[in-house]
This record gives C-alpha cells, sequence and structure tokens, in this order.
C-alpha cells in the first residue's frame, strides 16, 4: 500500500513540476513606454535631428533598423560592462528570463523596451540593443550589455569600456511619406 501512495505522489509531483515549469515560460513583458527624467546635465540631445548616423556594414545595426527607430531622446557616454552565464535564465527586472544570446542591455532609468544604440568608443563598433532590465549598480557605469551585445562591439577582452549610447522613445515603424 504504501509503493502506491509514493508512486502517486511522485507521479502528482511530476506532473506538478511541469505545470509549474510551463507557467513561469508565461510570464507578460512589461508595456512600460512613458519617458522618464532625471538625466544627467551632461546628457547630449543634439540626436533629435533627422541625421543618418553612418553605420559599420559588420554590425547587426543597419540603416533600414535606424531609421525605424524612431525619436532619438538621449545621447550620453560612460562606461559599459557585459553580464552573461552568472545571469542566463534568470528573471530580468521586467519579468522576462535574461538570455545571454540575445541583443539586450540593462540600463538604470531608460524604459523598458527602449531601443539603444550603443557605440565603443574605442573601435567605433555599434550594436542596438533592447532595455529588458536594470542595472548596472557598479558606480560609474551606464549600461550593462548583454554577451552577444557585448561581442557586437569587442568589449569581451577588456570586460569594461567607454561607449556612447543613444536611446530612442519610439520603436515602432515610421511611414515612408
Amino acid at each position: 500500500m504504501t509503493t502506491i501512495r509514493r508512486i502517486s505522489f511522485a507521479a502528482h509531483s511530476i506532473i506538478a513540476f511541469f505545470i509549474l515549469v510551463n507557467l513561469t515560460g508565461c510570464q507578460a513583458g512589461s508595456s512600460y513606454t512613458s519617458l522618464q527624467t532625471g538625466f544627467s546635465a551632461s546628457a547630449d540631445f543634439s540626436c533629435m535631428e533627422d541625421t543618418v548616423f553612418e553605420m559599420q556594414s559588420n554590425t547587426l545595426v543597419d540603416e533600414y533598423a535606424e531609421e525605424a527607430l524612431g525619436t532619438c531622446f538621449l545621447v550620453t557616454e560612460g562606461k559599459a560592462s557585459y553580464y552573461a552565464h552568472r545571469f542566463h535564465g534568470r528573471t530580468t527586472a521586467n519579468g522576462e528570463r535574461f538570455n545571454m544570446h540575445e541583443l539586450t542591455a540593462a540600463h538604470k532609468s531608460l524604459p523598458f523596451g527602449s531601443r539603444v544604440i550603443v557605440t565603443n568608443l574605442a573601435n567605433g563598433k555599434k550594436v542596438l540593443v533592447r532595455i529588458n532590465d536594470r542595472g548596472p549598480y557598479i558606480k560609474g557605469r551606464i549600461i550593462d550589455l548583454s554577451l552577444e551585445a557585448a561581442k557586437e562591439i569587442d568589449l569581451l577582452k577588456r570586460g569594461v569600456t567607454e561607449v556612447r549610447i543613444e536611446a530612442y522613445e519610439d520603436n515602432t515603424i515610421r511611414d515612408a511619406s
């Protein structure tokens, strides 16, 4: 009799485990889109002009993507770092799972879903990332990139480098008219 109870308990435990695993993959993402204030006084807003930036062809950012980004509302410079294996699979601040192989980033105050072009000032390489987490929590750093984004701008060897970030308020495609 106790063997049957043990088997029944094990079967129910396995079913509950699979239900729990399936439900955790169904978390809704954030729809937060309002602009936040409080950017440093040294921020450069010159990107609000309709300027077409020269992008390197060896990155994932191309002219079409740049035109589709929307209005630039922040340009600033500072130090960037990256995070990877230790946080892979963990829940980010906006509720989704962190995937170090996606082009994402953490920023202290930019709205979730913001598109940001990150330029490595040492080599000029650029990458387009989506903000999905909060951080960095180390003084003097302005953005934490995923492993894949860090690879795009050759950040892996140095670990920390000076970057320029250009944040865009609207990530919807504009009309061609």
